[in-house]
């Protein structure tokens, strides 16, 4: 239990962090439909995820980071015609794991290569992806460990996350202080 313990606070630390710079005050947006299929696509990404984060760590952590931006845009137009889009479906169409961004930006969010929304979305995006690659080094973890492991599907949750959060502001959700009393006779 030490162990999963460890695990959760890191993860509660970084998602802190991650929504500091995201800008959204009462923290990261959690839709349930948009965190069941990160859980059920996880596996597949992690199976990238391990062979790239070594030669490309702000990158792969990048990618966990459209995937959430891609799906929570579908989440907000359609989610009944695409709840089964996955990742592995956009890194197919993509071309592979080294454009699933390109084909995400362009072909979901409609974000053209020359925009100023795409320079802002990369920039937001690098930023993010190196203040996990930071907090990783931090922790002090042993390369090639269990905990390794963990700590980089942890970091990768926290960066799914971290894109449905930017995506769901940019299309103008934000958290609303509600008094109970307003609700209740």
């Amino acid at each position: 239990m030490e162990e999963k313990e460890y695990l959760d606070e890191y993860e509660k630390r970084l998602e802190k962090l991650l929504a500091s710079l995201c800008g959204t005050e009462g923290g990261m947006f959690l839709v349930e439909e948009l965190e069941e299929r990160w859980t059920e696509d996880a596996p597949e990404y992690m199976a990238d995820a391990v062979t790239q984060v070594n030669s490309y760590p702000a990158f792969t952590f990048a990618v966990a980071g459209f995937y959430g931006m891609a799906l929570a845009a579908l989440w907000d137009t359609n989610w009944e015609a695409h709840k089964r889009d996955s990742y592995v479906g956009f890194k197919n169409k993509g071309g592979g794991f080294d454009t699933v961004d390109e084909y995400i930006l362009k072909e979901i969010l409609n974000i053209t290569p020359e925009s100023e929304v795409r320079t802002t979305v990369d920039d937001m995006m690098r930023t993010l992806a190196h203040t996990v690659m930071t907090a990783i080094q931090h922790e002090n973890i042993e390369h090639q460990t269990t905990r390794a492991f963990y700590i980089l599907a942890r970091s990768a949750k926290v960066m799914f996350r971290a894109g449905v959060t930017m995506e769901l502001s940019r299309r103008g959700y934000h958290y609303e202080r509600v008094r109970l009393e307003d609700f209740v006779n």
